[in-house]
């Protein structure tokens, strides 16, 4: 399990048009925002990477660098990316599923073609979205079973905003006996 306030794993993966995403490397001023996707068979995730999208450069405006990554191989990702306009949004892909586990990323098995007529893969992982601090530390965690009901990236800006101007502690630190 991940625990805020201690340092996030390793994270490498290709991503389009970006040369390679490592964590380790970013250098925003406040925050690397990390969006795990299922993949291209899921339009509930194409629906919530147009808001990303969308809404990068006012995660910018607060500091926050962007990526989306799936476990997808690299075309799978590249017509992601051609689906949601991905412009400045980093899209990543060949995620490995050890390293989806490593994130505390929920695996799922293919139930073959889904309702937009696009085959799962024989296994991908499930949502999770991350902020991790410049120095790899995590600061927020959700991570999801399915694929609905995901955190609102509106609301997270507002979030943002509050804990930005009140300097606000990453919560669910304490690993100690209850």
């Amino acid at each position: 399990m991940l625990v805020p306030r201690q340092s996030s794993p390793a994270l490498h993966v290709p991503t389009l048009g970006h040369g390679v995403f490592d964590l380790a490397a970013e250098n925003p001023e406040r925050f690397t925002l990390l969006c795990f996707y299922r993949g291209l068979h899921c339009p509930i995730c194409a629906t919530y990477l147009r808001e990303l999208e969308r809404l990068t450069p006012e995660f910018a405006k607060r500091g926050v660098a962007t990526v989306a990554i799936s476990s997808d191989d690299e075309d799978r990702a590249r017509r992601m990316a051609e689906k949601i306009g991905a412009n400045g949004l980093r899209i990543g892909y060949d995620l490995s599923l050890a390293t989806a586990r490593e994130w505390g990323l929920y695996i799922s098995a293919s139930r073959g073609t889904t309702s937009i007529g696009i085959e799962e893969p024989p296994l991908f992982s499930e949502p999770g979205l991350f902020l991790v601090r410049p120095d790899g530390s995590v600061y927020f965690v959700s991570v999801q079973s399915m694929p609905f009901v995901r955190p609102k990236f509106s609301e997270m800006l507002q979030a943002l905003d509050f804990a930005i101007e009140n300097e606000y502690p990453a919560r669910g630190e304490y690993t100690g006996s209850v």
